[in-house]
């Protein structure tokens, strides 16, 4: 047989997985690659051609080195190469499951994009793929026929995890990490459904989920050369390994989270979107917050800009914009709710940027009837100044934000009756129906609406940490306090008002801590030992604090930090007893709540009213 007709022989296989108008996706994540990505991402593209049909995904996981440029312009050489490029650097599980939200093919290679792990191989995978009848075919380093240049630490490193998977998750494998893998699509996407890892686990989650759901996974051998990766095992990558993996242990065996997750399907036909981005006027954020919109590639998307004045040409094209003059968020959101072509409406503030595959992860929610809306987490950006970003760990900090850390922190999907309206997507028939936000509150007109959707018309909102934006924040100490400061006495007076949603503990504990620190002197006085009781009180409080706040490398972090979450506390506090003690609240804002606004000075504060 010649070499020609070995090299038909050897990819016989993927062609018959493949079958008439199949595709292979190849989705390879590259951080910090400029030096080898374009060579790398050939090599595949040389791999493949002419073998099959086949795309290539090069994921720019927020890269600073010149990785997404390169990667452009051999897009523009290679019309099989599609590749992504994300803002921010959000971990190789996440990149990936862009990646996969951009793949069109039945089957996806999720491929490292270093390629310690050569293209080559592949052909076989699809035979292992046809012989085991699988669903997912991993490379192995502990596959017998598998050639590897690895350390022996690494080896030893390996077989002590293998063991503790095998214990805890029960997997049918000997090798978990391995940075090439082969699936259907049904498969990978079914598990990306319901996994939450992002970064260290990511892998083990994914193969995990699709393993318990009934999906058939075998092993095929691969060869490595671990070169540069000699000094990867560090520490702190064993710990967070670690902890992730006992955190899946624990959803898989213990909380059965993943069995609970209702099926996700993108409707067919596809619903229309209409996104409603009330703002006091142009800055950078919001062109950020277009650029990834503009990043969703969604069909159907109509974008509907709220400004005060017009904005007329610093606009894009396909961008709707309606001037409202000066009125507050709620009155704008309601215009652009009025105006709304949607099934959805999907509210965004203009200081968000929403992630990849943003969209369509909501809208899979939307084929069941009984759901009036979704939202999800909105984390701080890494290019916030350096004081908005100890804000934004400061509302992360599990002491201030307790379980609604998960607004701040991507958590499980779960049910909600309280969605922030800078990340909500509603059906926009429900819209109407309310007549839209209440006008009367600024903030807390999202809480308003979203309990008279679950509470008064009886559907569900959900949560979902995949449905994702960064949201710019207030810098500590008094901008972020002054947002606290609103929230909290909007809240003491819903929790008069509407005690369905707002008359909770967690919203009363600062105020017990504020009147404990107060009069807990007072009381003391009565004997020595409510005295003693109280400072010890005080005391195992502020150790709790300073072991929230911790910051392995960064004292100055930690001690902002600590500050911060004591200083949120005493004012959540005292504006909570406000609102609950009757105080009046404002009808109108003093500022449009804008961090550039507050924090940066480049633009100028617009007065209402």
């Amino acid at each position: 047989m010649s070499p020609a007709e070995e090299q038909i022989s050897d990819w016989k296989a993927a062609r018959e997985c493949l079958h008439e108008g199949g595709l292979l996706s190849v989705v390879m994540p590259a951080y910090h690659l400029a030096d080898t990505i374009v060579a790398n991402v050939r090599r595949v593209h040389a791999a493949l051609l002419g073998k099959l049909s086949f795309e290539v995904i090069p994921v720019d996981d927020g890269s600073h080195d010149g990785t997404a440029a390169a990667l452009s312009g051999l897009a523009a050489e290679l019309p099989e190469v599609r590749p992504l490029i994300l803002p921010d650097n959000v971990g190789k599980g996440a990149a990936l499951s862009a990646g996969t939200a951009r793949a069109r093919g039945t089957h996806i290679l999720l491929l490292d994009g270093d390629l310690d792990l050569p293209p080559e191989p592949l052909a076989n995978f699809f035979t292992v793929m046809q012989r085991e009848k699988a669903d997912i075919v991993i490379g192995s380093k502990m596959h017998p026929e598998s050639q590897i240049d690895y350390p022996l630490r690494r080896r030893i490193a390996s077989r002590i995890y293998y063991g503790i998977v095998k214990l805890l998750v029960g997997l049918p494998v000997r090798d978990t990490q391995t940075g090439m893998k082969l699936f259907k699509a049904e498969a990978l996407r079914y598990a990306f459904d319901r996994m939450l890892a992002k970064r260290f686990a990511f892998d083990l989650e994914v193969l995990a989920i699709a393993q318990r759901a009934g999906f058939r996974i075998a092993e095929a051998p691969v060869q490595l050369e671990f070169g540069r990766k000699m000094g990867s095992l560090t520490a702190r990558n064993v710990r967070e390994i670690m902890t992730d993996t006992l955190a899946i242990f624990y959803r898989l065996r213990l909380l059965r989270y993943y069995d609970s997750l209702i099926p996700l399907s993108l409707p067919n036909p596809l619903p229309t979107v209409s996104v409603v981005i009330a703002c006091p006027g142009h800055s950078h954020y919001l062109d950020t917050c277009l650029k990834a919109l503009a990043e969703q590639n969604y069909p159907g998307l109509e974008i509907i800009v709220l400004p005060d004045e017009p904005l007329g040409d610093r606009l894009p094209a396909n961008v709707r914009e309606i001037p409202t003059g000066r009125v507050r968020p709620a009155e704008k959101r309601n215009l652009g709710i009025a105006a709304a072509a949607g099934v959805l409406v999907a509210f965004v503030d203009d200081d968000a940027a929403p992630a990849p595959g943003w969209l369509q992860r909501a809208v899979s929610y939307f084929g069941d009837q009984s759901i009036g809306g979704v939202g999800g987490p909105a984390t701080t950006p890494p290019d916030d100044p350096y004081l908005a970003r100890i804000g934004g760990r400061v509302y992360a900090n599990p002491l201030v934000s307790g379980a609604y850390r998960r607004r701040y922190v991507p958590r499980r999907v779960c049910l909600e009756d309280d969605i922030p309206s800078c990340n909500l997507i509603v059906r926009t028939a429900l819209l109407r129906q309310l007549g839209g936000f209440d006008t009367q509150h600024w903030p807390g007109e999202d809480t308003l609406l979203c309990m008279r959707i679950v509470h008064e018309l009886g559907h569900k909102l959900y949560y979902d940490p995949w449905i994702q934006v960064t949201h710019h924040r207030r810098p500590l100490f008094a901008p972020h306090l002054r947002q606290i400061g609103r929230y909290a006495l909007h809240r003491g007076v819903f929790a008069r008002h509407f005690p369905q949603t707002s008359r909770r503990p967690a919203y009363m504990l600062p105020s017990l801590l504020l009147l404990g620190i107060v009069f807990g002197p007072l009381v003391g006085l009565l004997h020595s030992w409510l005295m003693t009781a109280y400072f010890v009180t005080l005391a195992f409080y502020l150790a709790c604090v300073i072991i929230s706040a911790f910051h392995l490398t960064r004292p100055d972090i930690w001690l902002i930090t600590s500050l911060g979450v004591i200083a949120t506390h005493l004012t959540y506090g005292a504006r909570f007893l406000q609102g609950l003690a009757g105080a009046p609240t404002p009808t109108q804002a003093a500022a449009f709540d804008h961090p550039s606004e507050e924090s940066t000075g480049t633009e100028k504060v617009k007065k209402r009213g």
